[in-house]
């Protein structure tokens, strides 16, 4: 794995967020997730303000990092880039994409679930794969069994993953690091409840932590 990769490894969850009002929510989102001891978030551009959120929390936060998720074009890629992005995640695997950010030295994690993403992914020189959406797709007992003829990955499921099934899945030394949305759900972010995101951040590094001694 890369130092970014390592990082966020460290770290072993990555919040991902969608924000619909950027210049209001984005500042005291970063604030929370930082001090829950979460210092990185994947911010999707499901929502049209992404490339504004990332510059926001880039700028007020520099030791954060911040990547952009739901990448779809190198469009969006270089949007992205441009707000200060560390990193991509995309939900599926575009060879182009894949490409593009690799020929800009940009860290990609996209998005696989099938023995040929895999194997395109090998081919492609990637160490790192988002496995998404991972509940839906096998879970942890999928991961496992792909990581036999794959033991060169380490992934990062997302999709499913909360405080009930966090522990399972970061105690394996297959898993990179869990991305979520459990603690940065739209309510919480609406409502501006931080204190609540901090302590679900505090409280997932704690079983992550907790996971991996066993």
């Amino acid at each position: 794995m890369n130092e970014l990769q390592q990082k966020i490894s460290q770290i072993g969850v990555v919040p991902v967020i969608k924000l619909n009002h950027p210049t209001r929510d984005a500042a005291p989102l970063a604030k929370a997730l930082i001090e829950g001891g979460v210092p990185v978030a994947e911010v999707t551009f499901r929502a049209a303000g992404a490339a504004d959120a990332i510059r926001i929390m880039s700028e007020s936060f520099p030791e954060m990092l911040v990547g952009a998720g739901t990448v779809l074009t190198t469009k969006q890629v270089d949007e992205a880039l441009a707000a200060g992005a560390k990193f991509i995640v995309t939900p599926g695997l575009d060879p182009d994409i894949v490409r593009y950010c690799q020929e800009k030295g940009v860290t990609i994690f996209p998005g696989c679930t099938t023995p040929t993403d895999y194997h395109t992914a090998y081919k492609l020189g990637l160490e790192v794969l988002k496995f998404f959406p991972a509940e839906q797709s096998g879970g942890l007992a999928k991961i496992k069994a792909m990581s036999a003829p794959f033991p060169m990955f380490k992934v990062m499921p997302t999709g499913g993953i909360s405080l009930k099934n966090l522990a399972d899945y970061a105690a394996s030394p297959v898993i990179c690091a869990c991305g979520g949305s459990y603690m940065v759900t739209a309510d919480l972010i609406e409502n501006g409840e931080w204190d609540k995101i901090t302590k679900l951040c505090e409280k997932s590094v704690e079983i992550v932590k907790e996971a991996r001694k066993k």
